[in-house]
């Protein structure tokens, strides 16, 4: 049973890619050369419905399909939609997809001042696709520049690889292809961050910005892995991710209380329904991933060490773009970030799961001290429980010399 336990952390284990569009971990690396893509070209070098790049297909999504609801409208006014078929369903895509939409759109604007990104194809309802399009799934997308100009499509490739795309294809001199992972997907759901300026609470009182905590700070958090029971300082042990630099988009959640949250769409944050007066009570609160948080129900408001956890009704949520990416894990698996606790952890609502994965690095801290050694980047365990994950989830697709579809 110990080795189906182990087997199912590694499986689930969170934090395991970087949550900005930077990747690695340890030393900075000087900012590279963007490359464009060649014609015909993709990224990463295998197919598109591979482990390795976007996974397999999971089946059509139709506007009467029970999986209609996973597909969400892109309204981003800094892109622009061709919409033919006058329909919206060019709008209509995944979350991770518009997510990864949001940013090469930024990365468009800062690249080619006065031009945006142009989408061509979204979701496809009509049937102009392959039968094995992720077009038909809402986690594809054909792109140019609003301009037109097919001299900037090659860069254009390159920004779509960097704003995180799992597949990115110069398909044609007319357009480039970008996919994503779906949203059941282990991988799709790693990396859960908070931007550089979120503030939490230290043990002399005083409030540090998330870019300034180093390991071996004692930060304001919760005794109980689910959010609920009394607040107490728990040592900051490493950073799963660490990306000063990087730019992201947040969700943010404001409560009746006054305090606002913001964090990445997996990261679980502690919720509950109906009453939002009163503490936090064990077996009533739950974790949800963030970007499922809704108006209405309760989150965990911190009023200071010692006391409860009190719940506070969410009162608006909205997305926003933000700077830095970090993902501390403190010893209890929780942090108080903003006055709201929040969990350690991401990709995996079995937050006790993910909670006794990561039990050999808090061995690993008690043994070495403060893991100070990671300056930028995703820390070395999580690559490697993401890597040992990425087996174990589907190893008829692992080859020593990469990730590869081994019957195609």
């Amino acid at each position: 049973m110990r080795l189906v336990a182990l087997l199912c952390a590694l499986l689930l284990a969170p934090g395991a890619h970087a949550c900005g569009p930077g990747r690695g971990y340890g030393k900075r690396r000087p900012p590279k050369k963007l490359m464009p893509l060649s014609l015909k070209q993709f990224s990463p070098n295998v197919a598109e419905k591979t482990l390795g790049a976007s996974g397999r297909l999971e089946g059509k999504i139709t506007r009467n399909s029970e999986r209609f609801k996973e597909l969400t409208p892109n309204y981003n006014p800094d892109i622009i939609f061709k919409d033919e078929e006058n329909t919206g369903a060019d709008r209509l895509m995944t979350q991770r997809c518009k997510d990864k939409l949001n940013s090469l759109a930024i990365s468009v604007m800062n690249m080619w001042p006065g031009v945006k990104l142009r989408v061509t194809e979204g979701w496809d309802e009509d049937g102009n696709h392959f039968d094995d399009s992720l077009h038909y799934e809402g986690r594809a997308v054909d792109i140019t520049t609003s301009d037109r100009d097919r001299n900037k499509y090659g860069m254009l490739a390159r920004l779509a690889v960097e704003a995180g795309f799992d597949w990115v294809y110069y398909e044609s001199k007319a357009h480039v292809h970008c996919s994503v992972k779906s949203e059941h997907s282990v991988a799709a759901k790693t990396g859960g961050c908070f931007p550089g300026g979120a503030l939490v609470t230290l043990e002399d009182g005083r409030r540090k910005a998330m870019r300034e905590l180093h390991p071996g700070d004692r930060v304001l958090a919760s005794v109980q892995s689910d959010g609920s029971g009394q607040l107490l300082y728990s040592e900051v042990i490493a950073f799963l991710d660490r990306s000063p630099a990087a730019h992201q988009h947040f969700y943010t959640i404001e409560t009746d209380s006054g305090a606002t949250l913001s964090l990445t769409a997996s990261h679980l944050v502690f919720v509950a329904e109906g009453n939002c007066s009163g503490p936090a009570v064990s077996g009533r609160v739950r974790t949800v991933f963030a970007g499922q948080v809704q108006l209405g129900q309760c989150v965990v408001w911190a009023p200071g060490v010692g006391k409860e956890g009190q719940l506070s009704r969410v009162s608006r949520v909205q997305t926003i773009e933000d700077t830095g990416a970090f993902a501390p894990l403190t010893r209890h698996g929780t942090i108080v970030v903003n006055d709201i606790v929040s969990s350690c952890y991401a990709a995996t609502d079995q937050r006790r799961l993910a909670h006794w994965a990561f039990g050999p690095l808090r061995v690993l801290h008690s043994w070495g001290g403060p893991m100070s050694h990671q300056t930028e980047g995703v820390h070395w365990y999580s690559s490697v429980l993401h890597w040992v994950g990425n087996i174990i989830l589907d190893p008829k697709h692992f080859h020593p010399w990469g990730m590869m579809d081994i019957d195609r």
